[in-house]
């Protein structure tokens, strides 16, 4: 058995390189994690990329995706226990429907190397020890990179630093000194409570026929990011978003 991690970037069927179409061809069943919470266009995605990138010639198999606290006591827990359900999940399936002689792949939002669980799930799977298989890391196309094309940014300012974080860690790492800032996984707007004069540039869906872009001094266009983010997620019925704040 063979198993294969394909990057495909932030939801755009074309957003793929070369090697990760490549990719698909080889790949004989899909695994694709149904989150059942209103997000089953993402599993259209999905299945468009396919469709367009492939003969057809491959199963596709829906896993039901175990449920998961979104505001626990304990994040780093939570994850850690999420992971290992989904690991469970995933085994499951390679035991009872999968050849020895067969190709499985993952479908991977963005980059399987940022922010994405896939790999430590693999990982989680092997330590288990009940299926044995070689994988590999196909890298996709981040909706950081595609955010800074849309922005025409350079993400790095002249010999500075960038630091690539999360909503939940925003407000932290700015106390920490940092000025420019990637921020990832921000459903709630954390640079609401920012201080000071910052300047965003921000995007969701990307890729997308509803992708939405904002950019400006933070104070001033918050209510114009607000209204684009409740557009993309009545347009597709889930949100992507990730925004640039540099210190103004």
């Amino acid at each position: 058995m063979r198993v294969r991690l394909i990057g495909i970037g932030p939801g755009g069927p074309d957003d793929l390189t070369v090697a990760a179409v490549h990719a698909l061809e080889s790949v004989d069943i899909f695994l694709v994690a149904d989150k059942k919470r209103g997000v089953d266009d993402l599993v259209a995605v999905r299945e468009e990329i396919l469709r367009r990138h492939t003969s057809g010639a491959h199963r596709v198999v829906v896993v039901p995706d175990p449920p998961r606290d979104r505001n626990p006591a304990h994040y780093g827990d939570e994850v850690r226990d999420w992971h290992a359900a989904r690991a469970e999940a995933y085994e499951t399936v390679l035991l009872d429907r999968i050849g020895d002689d067969e190709t499985v792949g993952f479908l991977v939002w963005g980059d399987p190397s940022l922010y994405d669980s896939t790999i430590r799930v693999v990982e989680r799977i092997l330590e288990r020890g009940r299926v044995r298989f070689d994988y590999d890391v196909l890298p996709g196309i981040s909706s950081v990179q595609l955010l800074a094309a849309r922005h025409r940014l350079v993400l790095n300012t002249i010999g500075g630093p960038i630091t690539v974080t999360t909503g939940r860690r925003l407000l932290r790492d700015v106390a920490e000194g940092a000025s420019n800032i990637v921020v990832m996984l921000d459903g709630g707007l954390a640079c609401a409570d920012l201080d000071g004069a910052w300047n965003i540039w921000w995007g969701a869906n990307l890729g997308t026929d509803d992708e939405e872009l904002v950019a400006g001094p933070l104070a001033e266009v918050l209510p114009a990011v607000r209204e684009a983010r409740a557009r993309a997620k009545h347009a597709r019925g889930w949100v992507m978003d990730t925004y640039l704040l540099r210190r103004g």
